[in-house]
């Protein structure tokens, strides 16, 4: 599969990672007591957390689902993927096709190690050890020139990965840089987490980079998520919380308080 990245990271288990409080919430079992132990914490602060991850992965393996069922989607960039879960993005996309191409960008050596060992068999997948803001380097990438070819459309995924990113990494810039690169007629995913009140935003936004040991970015409002939209087209049903994006049917784990939503949708790039 090509991810000859050189030694892997040393996984730190004692300070909680963003990916690995995921994979807790949504019932996996590839997280440490240090994540556990952060997870309940910021269950006390927001309380509809684990329904809200939950929802967040349904939306990504729908949308992944319509982009290639619908839109014909073959290739797909997955930046921030998070560890290896049920339906990630290549088993939703060669479901439809086989032939689908999917590149997962991660930094968390963990992400790295399971993601490996899963796809060492799928040559039409690979993973790749960079941060997500190095758009130059993550297009440079051998595994990248390999499977995304930029003379037909390609999705850029970016679920549930920018509040992981502070103001200062210039999020909106990023994926400015990254339409800019893709094909016309290619495809953006994007959605973060969200809320109207500032005492969430500056609470759990402050909670979470303490406990991650500084990896961390920002709860954001809506209207910052809409600004990342500027320059691309919003396909219908627009910028939503995510469960309410075409969903399937009317089960999905319901959030019993909104102190907090995941907020976005998906966008054509001209």
């Amino acid at each position: 599969m090509g991810n000859a990245d050189g030694p892997m990271p040393e996984i730190d288990v004692d300070t909680p990672s963003a990916a690995r409080m995921y994979d807790w919430y949504l019932g996996g079992t590839d997280n440490y007591p240090a994540d556990r132990a952060a997870c309940e914490e910021l269950l006390k602060i927001v309380p509809s957390t684990r329904e809200l991850a939950l929802n967040n992965r349904a939306f990504l393996r729908r949308v992944v689902r319509v982009l290639a069922a619908e839109y014909g989607v073959r290739q797909f960039l997955d930046h921030g993927s998070g560890l290896p879960t049920r339906d990630n993005v290549h088993q939703v996309a060669q479901r439809v096709d086989p032939a689908s191409r999917v590149v997962y960008v991660d930094n968390d050596p963990i992400v790295l190690a399971h993601g490996r060992m899963l796809l060492e068999e799928n040559e039409n997948t690979a993973v790749v050890q960079a941060d997500m803001t190095d758009t130059d380097g993550i297009f440079g990438r051998p595994e990248v020139e390999r499977l995304i070819r930029l003379d037909e459309p390609v999705a850029a995924l970016f679920v549930s990965v920018l509040h992981c990113l502070p103001e200062s990494a210039e999020p909106g810039a990023m994926i400015r840089r990254v339409a800019d690169r893709l094909p016309p007629g290619s495809f953006m995913v994007i959605c973060q987490l969200v809320s109207e009140d500032p005492a969430i935003r500056d609470g759990v936004s402050d909670f979470m980079d303490q406990a991650t040991g500084g990896n961390w970015g920002r709860v954001r409002d809506r209207a910052q998520v809409n600004d990342y939209f500027t320059g691309l087209t919003v396909l219908e049903p627009g910028l939503v919380e995510v469960s309410t994006w075409r969903p399937d049917s009317q089960v999905a784990a319901r959030q019993q308080t909104d102190e907090w939503i995941e907020y976005g949708g998906l966008a054509r790039v001209p």
